[in-house]
């Protein structure tokens, strides 16, 4: 049940993007810390209306070849990131290494560029997300998977098929296209240039 209480400038995305499937893995146990994430109340994927209208101008180019977004995660409270970062502090606690970071020491992800102390997800229009066939739901093969720690993720890696490359372009032209910047290190990670909070930090729960 969604609480409807947003503050001013937020909205549902589903509202928005009825087509795009909803996998919000902060609020499963299946995510890099193994455990749902603090402020994640519901399964509920929560954007800037700005950004919003922007994402579904790319769902809209993207429908006409093929294909729908899947969506993991769009505003994510302060709390969250705080959470993140206890997590890694807590150097016993390997329990998903091999799935997200399996070269690598958590204690090293944020100097690595991989979490942040402050995320742009926090200020409400920087969005996780990824490609699923229209016809099948099937993910479109990208190479690695959603919040994988390693080189694999980066953008421009060698580490991926031509085809998984060509995958990946296909999603940041049709972002890029709607005014999203990509992140170098993460094929899956867009912000909004035009922001309408760049510099506020939101600490709402997703609910």
């Amino acid at each position: 049940m969604k609480k409807n209480n947003l503050p001013s400038g937020f909205v549902y995305l589903d509202e928005v993007i009825p087509t795009a499937q909803y996998e919000i893995r902060y609020y499963s146990e299946n995510n890099f810390t193994g455990a749902r994430v603090d402020g994640y109340k519901a399964p509920l994927a929560i954007f800037s209306r700005t950004a919003a209208t922007a994402l579904k101008k790319v769902s809209d180019d993207l429908e006409r070849k093929g294909y729908i977004l899947r969506i993991y995660d769009a505003y994510r409270p302060q709390k969250a990131v705080n959470d993140f970062i206890n997590w890694s502090q807590d150097s016993s606690d390997i329990k998903m290494k091999q799935q997200y970071y399996p070269k690598l020491d958590k204690r090293n992800l944020f100097k690595l560029g991989f979490i942040s102390k402050k995320s742009g997800h926090s200020r409400g229009s920087t969005i996780d997300l990824t490609l699923a066939d229209k016809k099948t739901g099937a993910l479109v093969d990208m190479g690695s998977p959603y919040d994988f720690f390693g080189e694999i993720s980066y953008y421009n890696t060698t580490l991926v098929s031509s085809t998984q490359h060509a995958n990946r372009k296909i999603l940041k032209d049709a972002m890029s296209k709607q005014g999203f910047e990509p992140y170098s290190k993460e094929w899956w990670h867009f912000t909004l240039i035009k922001e309408p909070y760049p510099k506020q930090y939101f600490n709402f729960n997703v609910e």
